[in-house]
């Protein structure tokens, strides 16, 4: 299914906000020149701050897009600010009624300082299925190609899949208009300012972004995902920000297994929880059965499609971090794209070095063949699972409650650490990013909503813990090795285990000791959570932790959902 101009959504044209009247005005201006792929590549090789490496651009991409015969990897450094800038961002429909209109005459006069510079506009697709594409337009000055160019990388050149797109039927969404103008000046306080000001401006009922005063790629990248999960939500799908995979058994050696058919598993967390580790793992550390295959749907970004039980990605690339790629690692075969990275002589070429030596934050975009067989689509998931380094949790717990299932996801969490430098009291309080999705700009309870429906589809929740088991204290720890993850990761998709109830958190499971012996001998023991040492001071911390996740939901917009909310909370209630 394909988007709509604005011509074709908006039968009354009063209805589209200002924001989008300027962003549509600006994005038909005449002196706005169309480019390509090819032509962006050659621009953003001259561009101040980007170098061409001797590292050539994945071959079959290049060949696949028509890239010049040769083509290069370009590493492009944004200065100051290398990562995304949170206090940049404001919520257009959130604003009060003045601010909306300050916004809206700062966003003019913006233009009209842009339209004094040559600009350029290229067009992209979002989604790799038929049945969900959106169409982009993003325009920004000549200055800026290198992230035009990126921006064309990471999603599809709107002319490589324009016969597909066009035969899809209408969506009742708006083709999404991304606009950006790095030298943009204002001296208000209004705007975060570092040095100059910044403007992240998100208006997603009418499917824009505005990018001001900001050269990081991120912003434009998560900016347009942004809004392509938003218009997911908005025609009633789950927004997943975490990767998924899908496991045949029905081509096991052992013929037992082929009952067990496709099945998929999804898995959301923070950074550093293990997400890619957990989805990209070729063999799940050798436990899957001999015989098995995989496809990997995508390790960051999809959409559950409720209606049709299956799900759909967005992306055909990678946004990785290479602060664990070295010189010579194996990966930079299908890299198309570069930011932030060192480049040396190395045997008299230009080569990046990964490992975050000039700056935190070093990225790619890697071809989406890095993950091995991968599809556009694949079934519903038959397990989600949240990813918390949490360390009152077991290793391993299944939910039966929906509604502690998807209050956990809801209350999703991490945690301050020493090295941030904090009091005792703010490392005790615990930090809630829903879903594990920062990049949601819409109501909280609109995802509760949405997964509550996946369970009701019927989708089974796990909690894994990835940081390690309170032993003696919330410091002494009993490790969860990831290998321990892993394995157990292949029991649930094998029906291996037998869950037994976890007295201290009802609707929660954790597995028998009869079943998990059988797999990791000792786990029992180990983990069980009634062998905590010093028990009065766990059972106080565990408390305490589903405390804050209640008051958390207490304080999100969840609240305009009574029900919900008294559910959710009720499911949170420690019984200990």
């Amino acid at each position: 299914m394909a988007s709509k101009s604005s011509a074709e959504y908006y039968s009354n044209f009063k209805e589209m906000s200002t924001i989008r009247a300027i962003a549509e005005t600006m994005m038909n201006d005449h002196k706005v020149r169309k480019v390509t792929l090819a032509e962006a590549y050659e621009m953003a090789k001259q561009q101040p701050g980007v170098t061409e490496t001797d590292m050539p651009i994945y071959p079959k991409f290049a060949r696949m897009h028509g890239m010049p015969e040769g083509a290069k990897v370009l590493n492009d450094c944004h200065g100051n600010i290398i990562g995304r800038t949170a206090k940049a961002r404001r919520f257009y429909h959130r604003l009060p009624s003045d601010q909306k209109n300050k916004i809206e005459g700062d966003f003019r006069e913006a233009i009209w300082q842009m339209q004094h510079y040559d600009l350029i506009k290229a067009e992209a697709v979002l989604g790799m299925d038929k049945n969900l594409m959106l169409k982009a337009t993003f325009i920004t000055t000549t200055t800026d190609v290198v992230n035009l160019y990126n921006w064309l990388l990471n999603f599809a050149p709107y002319e490589s899949v324009q016969a597909e797109y066009e035969a899809s039927p209408k969506l009742p969404i708006q083709d999404i208009i991304l606009i950006a103008f790095n030298e943009w000046t204002c001296n208000d306080p209004f705007y975060n300012n570092v040095g100059a000001p910044q403007l992240a401006l998100v208006d997603e009922k009418h499917n824009v972004i505005v990018n001001l005063g900001m050269r990081y790629f991120g912003e434009r990248k998560k900016g347009t995902l942004t809004l392509a999960w938003t218009s997911g939500i908005r025609i009633g799908m789950a927004a997943c920000h975490g990767g998924i995979k899908e496991i045949d058994f029905s081509t096991c050696k052992d013929s037992a297994k082929h009952k067990l058919g496709k099945r998929s598993i999804a898995f959301y967390g923070l950074s550093g929880t293990g997400k890619s580790s957990h989805t990209n793992n070729a063999d799940n550390a050798g436990t899957l059965p001999e015989g098995f295959s995989k496809v990997v749907l995508h390790d960051d970004a999809f959409q559950i499609d409720l209606a049709n039980k299956i799900c759909r990605v967005w992306e055909p690339t990678l946004f990785d971090k290479t602060d664990s790629r070295d010189l010579k690692h194996p990966d930079w075969k299908y890299c198309l794209a570069l930011m932030n990275h060192a480049i040396i002589d190395y045997e008299g070429k230009r080569w990046p070095i990964g490992l975050d030596v000039r700056n935190s934050n070093g990225r790619a975009l890697l071809d989406r063949d890095l993950l091995g067989a991968h599809v556009n689509t694949c079934a519903f998931p038959k397990a989600l699972v949240w990813l918390m380094k949490d360390t009152v949790l077991p290793p391993v717990i299944r939910i039966t409650n929906k509604y502690l299932a998807i209050a956990m996801g809801a209350a999703l969490m991490t945690q301050r650490n020493r090295a941030e430098n904090v009091t005792e009291d703010e490392l005790k309080k615990l930090v809630f990013e829903p879903f594990a999705n920062p990049f949601r700009v819409y109501e909280l309870y609109r995802d509760v909503e949405a997964f509550l429906a996946v369970a009701d589809n019927g989708a089974d929740f796990y909690c894994f813990n990835s940081r390690g088991y309170w032993k003696e204290s919330d410091e002494k720890l009993e490790a969860i090795p990831l290998t321990t993850s892993l394995t157990m990761q292949t029991a649930i998709l094998t029906d291996q285990l037998e869950w037994e109830a976890w007295d201290m958190l009802p609707g929660a499971m954790i597995p028998t000791s009869a079943s998990i012996e059988k797999i990791l001998p000792g786990y029992y023991e180990k983990y069980h959570p009634q062998k905590r040492s010093n028990m009065a001071d766990y059972i106080n911390l565990l408390k305490d932790r589903f405390a804050q996740r209640i008051d958390f939901l207490k304080g999100s917009d969840v609240k305009e959902k009574p029900e919900t909310l008294e559910q959710l909370v009720n499911a949170l209630q420690i019984k200990a």
